[in-house]
């Protein structure tokens, strides 16, 4: 992944803010445990529900059923945008990330992400691939989708108010 221009958004943040460095986006993508994930219904209309993610190698992976509402909009369109923070007015990062998801069925990559997802959470979330799907504890296949950012936008809150834009 090429590393992203880098802008502070003057007219959203305050007269003192600095930028949020991508090191430090980068860092609350890696190691946020829940983000939401917003999708678009067939009739235009959003669809919004939270997931577990893992960012490997400059994108963000999630997985989900077959017949759950966000795979079936995502058969449809596959832009979405993924957000993930703090739940505090005044502390910590908040972060919105861009891009189109594109199904993930490459043996190689979903093995490397079986790990990631299992380290990540000590063990919690356990997955086996075959030919190409994941399939969870419960024996129930799920596809992995990659989402590899477009945009980026960064919400510092605490000392300074402030909106980091990295474009990619």
């Amino acid at each position: 992944m090429n590393e992203p221009i880098t802008t502070l958004d003057t007219r959203f943040s305050d007269p003192h803010a600095t930028v949020t460095p991508w090191e430090e986006t980068r860092r609350v993508l890696e190691t946020s445990e829940l983000f939401w994930i917003i999708t678009v219904r067939v009739d235009g209309h959003p669809h919004l529900t939270p997931l577990v993610a893992v960012w490997l190698d400059g994108s963000l992976y999630f997985c989900t059923g077959d017949t759950e509402q966000k795979a079936r909009n995502l058969r449809r369109n596959p832009h979405v945008i993924l957000a993930t923070g703090s739940l505090h007015w005044n502390a910590g990062l908040d972060i919105v990330v861009e891009g189109d998801a594109v199904q993930i069925t490459d043996e190689n990559l979903l093995k490397r992400l079986v790990a990631v997802w299992a380290t990540k959470w000590d063990g919690r979330w356990q997955y086996v691939v075959r030919e190409g799907t994941f399939y969870g504890e419960d024996g129930q296949p799920g596809s992995v989708f990659s989402v590899t950012p477009t945009k980026v936008l960064a919400f510092a809150k605490d000392p300074r108010f402030g909106q980091t834009r990295h474009q990619f």
